[in-house]
């Protein structure tokens, strides 16, 4: 089993993740290659909250240039998970 900081990459502040807020719902960038299940447990032991469900998407990354080459940005993982009614996330950093 991977260790729960090595799956979890940090929380995302972003419009959209703020809109989930209300519906108890966070977004995390975790590593690709981890799955629900290890990202629920991860979540569960590092925030102490019990985790309703997990949803997972692969972001894919953006072309760009840089001096006339043309590059692009790594593709991510994204999760949104939903705590059960009462639990709560401290996002006030």
């Amino acid at each position: 089993m991977i260790q729960k900081y090595k799956i979890l990459k940090g929380l995302l502040h972003s419009e959209k993740g703020s809109t989930l807020l209300p519906f108890n719902k966070y977004v995390f960038e975790v590593y690709k290659s981890a799955n629900k299940t290890e990202i629920k447990k991860a979540i569960e032991q590092a925030y102490k909250v019990k985790v309703k469900d997990v949803n997972t998407m692969i972001m894919s990354g953006k072309w760009r240039r840089v001096r006339f080459k043309p590059g692009k940005t790594p593709d991510w993982k994204k999760a949104i998970v939903t705590l059960r009614q009462g639990d709560k996330i401290d996002v006030t950093t």
